[in-house]
């Protein structure tokens, strides 16, 4: 039977969140009446008076989240413990509670990514509900990609805070929260929920990495971080696009927002199957549990003091063997955060930016809508493939050399695009310089945010992985609002100003990226744990 891990045993105001859940739950509940009502009319409520019972149930969502984060709030840290006799799952076995967690992990993701990805399936029925053009329903992909960016933030920082594990609990709340979007009769009321679903979405990433990181052994952590993050953004895709196929003909659109209350739910429930970070309970001076889930996960705990003197002795073998990359450690930190967020930001704008305006432009160019559609399907089955090749490389191969070829294959493509709109219209096939776009970006992304999560010692990595994860949706935001203007560059000058960037990228990371494969990540921070 899978050992499970009490949800809110080491939370004082446990009880808090208990009643905050609730009352989110209590207030999305509130607004099914209303929904009810349209069932005539297929659901459509565009424009209907809001009742006092929605007002009441946005009132009890609001103060449902606030005290259900208050009761997260961890309490304070045990008095100092020798830390020391902590050893972490370094060079453990991938035994069964490895796989439990991994394919929790990539069920959590599958959820989160699903909730963004069902936009593209319910902007067509807003804009008819709500008769308005397509200009200004594409404000609603732009307050959600506002939401990640922000959620990314906040989020990395509460993982350093609350817990890996606690942060993730409270983004399920809000998605559970984030379900009225459904029964809002207003257009711009869904554009805000549409933010705060975004916010919810955006820190689910860096917390699921940075989870991942400190509880896979050294050995296999690369490869599982980067099958992991494809596996649960291809499968959210696919989990979003077959419900609405399924879901949408019987009951519209706002079928896909409601889906948040069931999903948001289940997320609670597997935290029950989520342990804690090792090395978070340990920097808190929980010891008894970072050994219980240290046991947990088949790695053999010895007696404490014979453990703390063999692990002092590690850690002084491991601190003289690094002494010279160690200098290095501190001093290149600012320029690999550097590095990794311009890599980010180019892949945010060549994704949401280079790839969505490229039909318009293939076709201006006399390639026909066939192949443009033929292109864009393309990049879902390609994403599936290069998901795999990427963990591979990235596992067995180098970290840091998967990366660097993954941003030289996008610069490849950049180059090819300059290339194809420099030469006569119909004379080179755009076929190459799309297909190695494609494969770069869907390469980048699937290694970027684990790269950025073994890369960091551990009182940053959830901020910096939540960092990174922002940049990611900042680049978007970017090309999105130039979208929303109407100030779409020419093919040509949008590959070159990608370019620079990635070029810039790709230098940076090969003078100042770590090789992370198989690195204990104990190595990152500036001492031993217990001056934790």
């Amino acid at each position: 039977m899978a050992p499970r891990h009490p949800i809110l045993a080491d939370r004082p105001r446990r009880w808090a969140f208990v009643g905050g859940c609730a009352a989110v739950t209590a207030g999305v509940a509130l607004h099914l009446p209303m929904l009810w009502m349209g069932r005539a009319s297929g659901f459509r409520l565009a424009e209907m008076p809001m009742e006092a019972g929605m007002l009441w149930g946005m009132a009890l969502i609001l103060a449902g989240l606030g005290v259900a984060a208050w009761g997260l709030l961890p309490g304070a840290p045990a008095a100092a413990a020798p830390v020391l006799a902590v050893r972490a799952p370094e060079d453990a076995r991938l035994g069964p509670a490895h796989w439990r967690l991994i394919a929790v992990l990539t069920l959590a993701l599958v959820i989160d990514v699903m909730k963004p990805a069902s936009l593209g399936f319910v902007v067509p029925g807003m804009r008819d509900e709500y008769g308005v053009p397509a200009r200004t329903v594409a404000w609603l992909p732009f307050a959600a990609l506002c939401g990640t960016v922000l959620g990314s933030l906040v989020w990395g920082w509460l993982a350093d805070l609350y817990g890996r594990r606690a942060s993730i609990l409270l983004s399920a709340v809000m998605f559970v929260g984030t379900a009225i979007c459904g029964a809002m009769p207003s257009l711009w009321w869904n554009v805000g929920m549409c933010f705060l679903m975004g916010a919810a979405a955006g820190g689910m990433l860096p917390l699921t990495y940075a989870l991942l990181a400190e509880t896979m052994p050294s050995r296999h952590r690369s490869g599982v971080l980067v099958l992991v993050g494809g596996l649960g953004a291809a499968g959210g895709y696919l989990a979003a696009s077959a419900l609405a196929a399924w879901l949408i003909p019987h009951f519209g659109w706002r079928v896909m927002w409601l889906l948040n209350l069931p999903t948001g739910l289940l997320l609670v429930g597997l935290n029950a199957c989520i342990p804690e970070s090792p090395r978070y309970l340990a920097a808190r001076g929980r010891l008894a549990e970072a050994l219980a889930t240290l046991r947990g996960f088949g790695c053999e705990v010895l007696d404490l003091a014979g453990q703390a003197r063999q692990d002092a002795a590690d850690a002084a073998r491991r601190l003289a063997a690094a002494a010279p990359a160690a200098r290095g450690l501190a001093g290149g930190l600012v320029a690999r955060t550097w590095a990794l967020s311009i890599a980010a930001l180019a892949w945010g704008l060549v994704n949401f930016g280079l790839l969505l305006w490229m039909p318009e432009h293939l076709i201006e160019r006399g390639w026909g809508i066939e192949l443009s559609s033929l292109l864009l399907a393309a990049s879902a089955l390609i994403a599936v493939p290069t998901v795999f090749v990427a963990a591979l490389a990235y596992g067995l191969w180098s970290s840091k050399g998967a990366l660097l070829a993954a941003v030289a294959v996008t610069a490849l493509g950049l180059l090819g695009l300059v290339g194809l709109e420099l030469a006569d219209p119909g004379q080179v096939s755009p076929v190459a310089p799309v297909a190695l776009l494609i494969i770069g970006v869907n390469a980048i992304i699937a290694m970027l945010l684990p790269y950025a999560a073994e890369s960091y010692p551990l009182r940053l990595r959830g901020r910096a992985t939540g960092w990174v994860a922002a940049c990611t949706k900042a680049g978007g935001l970017g090309a999105q609002l130039l979208s929303l203007l109407g100030w779409v560059p020419a093919m040509k000058l949008a590959a070159l100003g990608v370019l620079v960037p990635v070029l810039l990228a790709l230098a940076m990371l090969w003078r100042w990226g770590l090789e992370t494969r198989g690195r204990d990540l104990r190595d990152l921070d500036p001492a031993p744990a217990a001056a934790d």
